[in-house]
């Protein structure tokens, strides 16, 4: 089998998982409050990881990291998967899934925004442009489609879902310096996530072990948002013969997670969403096309 079709392979297999999660977070939160769903999942993820690199026999790794390196490990792992998925979840318990969905996959625009400050990227007007059409987008998820009357129907989770964007952006900003293998940050990242995660459970809820169900959702989580998953995608970066092979694949997600939405969570699909979601993913797309335009 040619490398290629490999990578899209495993691509695809990503691709699929990943469209479960939405529903997957809002079944669990039926039986788990969100600290309790986080840290169990984080721990999965963490569990699952030091076993793939015990079996890789890279766990040794680790001793060549200095403080430094772990202390940077320690604030990534605070940005993801702690403070991220602290407030994605507590927006997917406040708003439907295909809400919290939809708007946090404003996270590409969020990435071109604070690339301009942190990394001193330009951007044109066409690329502004592409930009505004994305929030034209989350305007009419946010208000259902009641763009002119210009109210929220509910502010604190769009805030919450939109502004869980920001802090993945400026994690993988801030990871794409990082020149340490990848599957070991990865579970640096999750270890310290794990850590951060106790705490916010010990000082938020009372600890008991969850329904079987939010136990058996946040190990799915674990395993198929935050472990398994990212290893396909990676595997199929490494395998691709370009990463725009690859990555364009991610625009899928979002339509396919509103199916599963549809037939796992129950919820009616709105028009509003799914217009909303066409001006996103349309900005999006429009965005990559006004910037490599630019930079050619």
């Amino acid at each position: 089998m040619e490398k290629q079709t490999r990578a899209y392979l495993y691509a695809c297999a990503a691709v699929l998982l990943w469209s479960t999660i939405a529903s997957a977070f809002k079944i669990s939160l039926r039986y788990a409050d969100v600290p309790t769903l986080l840290f169990y999942a984080s721990l999965t993820a963490s569990v699952f990881l030091f076993f793939y690199l015990l079996f890789l026999k890279k766990l040794k790794l680790l001793k060549a990291f200095t403080r430094q390196d772990y202390l940077r490990s320690a604030l990534l792992g605070f940005l993801n998967p702690f403070l991220y998925y602290a407030i994605l979840l507590k927006a997917y318990s406040i708003l439907k899934a295909q809400e919290a969905l939809t708007l946090n996959f404003i996270w590409p625009i969020m990435l071109v925004l604070l690339s301009i400050p942190i990394l001193h990227q330009r951007i044109g007007l066409r690329s502004i442009f592409a930009i505004i059409i994305s929030f034209v987008g989350v305007f009419v998820i946010a208000t259902k489609g009641d763009v002119l009357g210009f109210r929220f129907t509910n502010t604190i989770g769009v805030l919450l879902a939109s502004g869980s964007s920001v802090i993945w952006a400026l994690f993988w900003i801030y990871n794409v310096r990082d020149k340490r293998d990848e599957v070991v940050r990865l579970f640096l990242n999750f270890a310290f996530g794990s850590v951060f995660t106790l705490t916010l459970m010990l000082l938020l809820t009372d600890v008991r072990i969850p329904h079987v169900s939010g136990i058996l959702g946040a190990v799915y989580v674990g395993l198929f948002e935050m472990g398994i998953t990212f290893l396909l995608w990676l595997k199929a970066l490494k395998l691709s013969k370009t990463t725009a092979h690859i990555t364009n694949l991610i625009y899928v997600v979002p339509f396919f997670s509103l199916l599963v939405i549809s037939f796992a969570a129950g919820e009616k699909i709105l028009p509003s969403t799914m217009v909303g979601l066409v001006f996103i993913v349309g900005g999006i797309l429009l965005q990559k096309l006004c910037s490599e335009s630019e930079r050619k």
